[in-house]
């Protein structure tokens, strides 16, 4: 009965267009109101004790990062580098697209920002060659769900932080191997693609310019390897790795780069604050919610709704995916997240299902719910910047996404794929 009031009125609030946060904290009173337990200071003491994990602090340290590096320059670097790298073959610019997406996921951790600065970045040249406009913005949708899985990814850190017991470098390396597997497989996608359309153009760069670009990538791709190696031999936390990756983005930009003046830190910490405000308001909200469905016993609920399927962990697993991918359609990663992660947590331990596999699999369905209408962030977010028809984009985007369905129930018929080079990272082999 608590189940279905929770999920009735979560979806009743979402459809009436009502701001996510206060959907959370909406859903929170009408629970509190079917426990019998009116007293709305119970919601606002879990909000605070929510703000109050120190885990979670990682979080505004990234985001800084990344309004740092898309203002000082270095996202611009980051995408020449990557037509450098791969420009050269038939179609390069899409290919180009895909491994930014790569070396950006390494750099912000958010799907959101790396389709907004490889979009601004790319749409305007794939135009430019004649790309389709649908098209050239479905390869770059599609690419930016990398984001969410390749270290340093804040969602990653959210899940950490909200299912006790869980190590957040253990989820950062768990998403490394597999982020690099949807990469290569967009770029099998995109093979195919370019002799459907018809696509020749390819990037060409003199020799000098080829220094000049490398030159200039290298603090790009030094940062994420000294930030997960840092992680990876405990010389900082995650934490204390958003901390590292928000000085050296204001190093490099400020002293190397130059593309920045002292000022400029102002009008970025501001974007960053504004940006942080509404993934903790997010945050919050969900722990307030999360107290109520806990007291309601509904993460019981769902495990005696599963009990047939806990002694077959695969059928269950998919299942799983099935629920999760109907969820992403309709609401965003972060909320999901923090909502359904403490739910379902206690199912998959039953069923005795390795929790940093499940972690894996749960970003990374709910990641390709944020290219998936209705919802889909990430395809309002292109669409604006390349002034691209929605339904086009739809259109085009299907077998982008198909591609990355296929991945995620390969991952989730293989669980060792993900579990192997985690171990294997961590020196557990």
């Amino acid at each position: 009965m608590e189940l279905f009031l929770f999920l009735g009125s979560l979806f009743l609030f979402l459809a009436l267009g009502i701001p996510i946060c206060i959907v959370l904290i909406l859903c929170a009173l009408v629970l509190m109101a079917h426990s019998g337990l009116w007293d709305p200071m119970m919601i606002a003491s879990s909000m605070v004790d929510a703000a109050d994990n120190y885990p979670l602090m990682a979080i505004p340290f990234f985001i800084f990062a990344g309004e740092i590096m898309t203002e000082g320059g270095l996202s611009y670097r980051v995408v020449q580098m990557a037509q450098l790298m791969i420009g050269h073959v038939r179609g390069g610019l899409g290919y180009a697209a895909i491994v930014a997406s790569i070396i950006f996921a390494g750099l912000m951790g958010s799907s959101v920002a790396e389709a907004a600065a490889i979009g601004g970045l790319l749409l305007p040249m794939m135009k430019n060659v004649g790309y389709n406009p649908g098209r050239a913005g479905a390869v770059v949708a599609s690419g930016a769900i990398i984001g969410p899985i390749i270290p340093p990814s804040t969602n990653f850190i959210m899940l950490g932080a909200t299912v006790g017991g869980l190590s957040i470098t253990k989820l950062f390396m768990i998403g490394l191997f597999p982020g690099l597997f949807i990469g290569f497989a967009l770029c099998v996608c995109w093979f195919f693609i370019v002799r459907k359309d018809g696509y020749n153009e390819t990037i060409r760069f003199t020799r000098e310019e080829k220094i000049k670009i490398c030159l200039d990538a290298w603090p790009a791709f030094l940062l994420p390897v000294l930030l997960l190696g840092g992680i990876r031999f405990g010389i900082f936390t995650p934490t204390e790795g958003g901390a590292f990756a928000a000085v050296y983005a204001i190093i490099v930009c400020l002293l190397y780069y130059r593309e920045m003046k002292p000022s400029d830190l102002l009008g970025v910490s501001a974007r960053s604050a504004r940006t942080t405000a509404a993934v903790m308001l997010i945050v919050t909200g969900a722990s307030a919610v999360g107290f109520f469905i806990t007291l309601a016993q509904i993460p019981q609920q769902i495990v005696w709704l599963f009990e047939p399927l806990l002694d077959s962990p695969l059928m269950l697993m998919l299942v799983i995916n099935f629920f999760l991918f109907l969820l992403g359609m309709v609401m965003d990663l972060t909320p999901n997240v923090l909502i359904f992660a403490p739910v379902l947590y206690p199912l998959i331990l039953k069923a005795g299902i390795d929790p940093y596999y499940f972690g894996l699999i749960f970003i990374l369905n709910l990641g390709i719910g944020v290219i998936t209408p209705p919802v889909g962030t990430i395809l309002y977010v292109v669409c604006g910047i390349g002034s691209i028809r929605f339904i086009e984009l739809i259109q085009k985007l299907v077998p982008f996404l198909v591609t990355e369905i296929i991945v995620l129930i390969t991952l989730t018929v293989f669980p060792k794929i993900s579990i192997i080079p985690m171990k294997w990272l961590m020196g557990e082999l």
